[in-house]
């Protein structure tokens, strides 16, 4: 039987175990865990203070490494590369969106979302084409020269949206991207992630403690202790 690309997980976790240590004091997070997420999905992880889920996101963003088991995205082992090769490879396919937006206030928007783009070979020209383009599909046209300071959370949260998918990732880490909104700003950014997902195919994975926030997403994931306990598929 041949298997077809939609049968192979764009995201698979197999038999990860994190630990950290403090001192002479060892803290387990995974034991073992398993993860299968497909191509294009857009997926909501929920679960308690403590439970992994920003640990979680660290291990599929390169930027901690498991103790064991194997981490692939995309046909690519994150586990088998050394730590400038796992920069080079999120610079190149992922984004990310923090709670606290993480925007630079002595630099205006649309100079906040041109930074992931300094890291490539391209022209000043091609760079300012991008960000326009970008903030226009996140509704910030026109405020590129606004300094962030200036802007209302939800438009901070646009902007960090903007800089995250600038350099056209296929994958978008959020971590509580509404958590520091009220409900209408929170409620405009879901339906952005949303529109990313459906129209331009990008995967996202969500961690959240918000059930509105979570009932966007295609699937919702949790996690209790570091095992997910339960997996619910929102049906068509």
């Amino acid at each position: 039987m041949t298997i077809s690309e939609k049968d192979i997980p764009f995201i698979a976790l197999n038999g990860v175990s994190k630990t950290y240590r403090s001192g002479s004091e060892r803290l387990p997070i995974f034991a073992g865990l398993d993860l299968s997420i497909g191509k294009g999905e857009f997926i909501a992880v929920m679960g308690p203070s403590g439970s992994g889920k920003s640990t979680l996101l660290n291990l599929l963003a390169g930027i901690d490494q498991a103790d064991s088991g194997s981490i692939q995205i995309g046909g690519q082992r994150l586990d088998q590369m050394g730590e400038a090769a796992r920069s080079a490879w999120r610079a190149q396919h992922m984004g990310i969106v923090f709670q606290f937006y993480n925007l630079l206030p002595m630099l205006t928007a649309a100079e906040n979302v041109e930074l992931p783009l300094l890291l490539k070979s391209i022209s000043g020209r091609v760079r300012r084409e991008r960000v326009s383009k970008v903030l226009d599909i996140v509704g910030l046209n026109g405020r590129g020269r606004q300094s962030p300071t200036k802007m209302s959370g939800g438009q901070q949260q646009r902007v960090g949206i903007a800089r995250a998918i600038v350099a056209d990732p296929t994958l978008l880490l959020c971590d509580e991207p509404t958590g520091d909104l009220d409900r209408k700003s929170a409620d405009q950014v879901l339906a952005m992630l949303g529109f990313l997902n459906r129209e331009l195919g990008k995967t996202i994975i969500m961690v959240t403690h918000d059930p509105e926030a979570a009932a966007q997403a295609g699937r919702t994931l949790h996690l209790d202790k570091g095992v997910f306990v339960e997996d619910e598929q929102v049906m068509a």
